[in-house]
C-alpha cells in the first residue's frame, strides 16, 4: 500500500449479479483465501489442499517466498455477511461456462490464480466429498505501444502523502 494506487482495473465484467437477497455478491474482497493456518487451528490437521499452498508453492516457483504472498481477489466466488449474525459466508458461484473478468493492469504485474479446490464452493471447505470443478482459462494480452494513451488512458496518480509516518 505503499503508494495507495490501483495495480489493475477491471475493464470488463460478464457476471451482472450485484447482490442477492442474502446479501452475498461476486468478486469477493473481505474474505481471504483457505489457508493452511486456519485449517490446523480449527481441525488439528496439517492441509496443504488450498489456495495459500498454491499460491505459495508457485511464488516459489517464481524465486520468491510465501512472505511474498499478499491479499487476493477472489474472482468469481459468492460472499456476504449473514443478515442476522452478520458471520461471513460463501455460497455456490453463479458463473457460467464463458463467463469472464477483465483486467487492465496499471503497472507491471506478477500474477498467480489458484481454483479453489473446494470448487464451485457448493460444499463447506473441508466438507469431504469431490467439489464440483469447471475449467478456468487465462488469456494474457500486450496491447501495442502507445494505445492505451492513445486512447486517453493516464496511469493513475501516487498518492501525495509525504511518507513520514510522524518521524520526520
Amino acid at each position: 500500500m505503499p503508494f495507495l494506487r490501483p495495480l489493475a482495473t477491471i475493464i470488463e465484467d460478464t457476471i451482472a449479479y450485484g447482490f442477492d437477497e442474502d446479501g452475498a455478491g461476486v468478486h469477493d474482497v473481505i474474505g481471504s483465501r483457505c489457508d493452511p493456518y486456519t485449517h490446523y487451528l480449527l481441525t488439528g490437521e496439517n492441509s496443504n489442499t488450498c489456495c495459500h499452498s498454491n499460491l505459495t508453492r508457485q511464488a516459489q516457483k517464481d524465486g520468491l517466498s510465501e512472505f511474498d504472498v499478499h491479499d487476493v481477489l477472489n474472482v468469481f466466488m459468492c460472499t456476504g455477511f449473514t443478515k442476522d449474525t452478520h458471520q461471513y459466508f460463501t455460497k455456490p458461484s453463479p458463473v457460467e461456462v464463458g463467463d469472464y473478468i477483465e483486467f487492465l493492469a496499471e503497472t507491471d504485474l506478477l500474477v498467480s490464480a489458484s481454483t479453489c479446490p473446494q470448487g464451485d464452493v457448493s460444499m463447506s471447505c473441508g466438507g469431504g466429498g469431490e467439489p464440483t470443478v469447471y475449467p478456468l482459462g487465462v488469456e494474457v494480452w500486450e496491447l501495442e505501444k502507445g494505445w492505451l494513451t492513445g486512447a486517453g488512458w493516464e496511469p493513475s496518480a501516487l498518492s501525495g502523502y509525504s511518507g513520514g509516518h510522524g518521524v520526520d
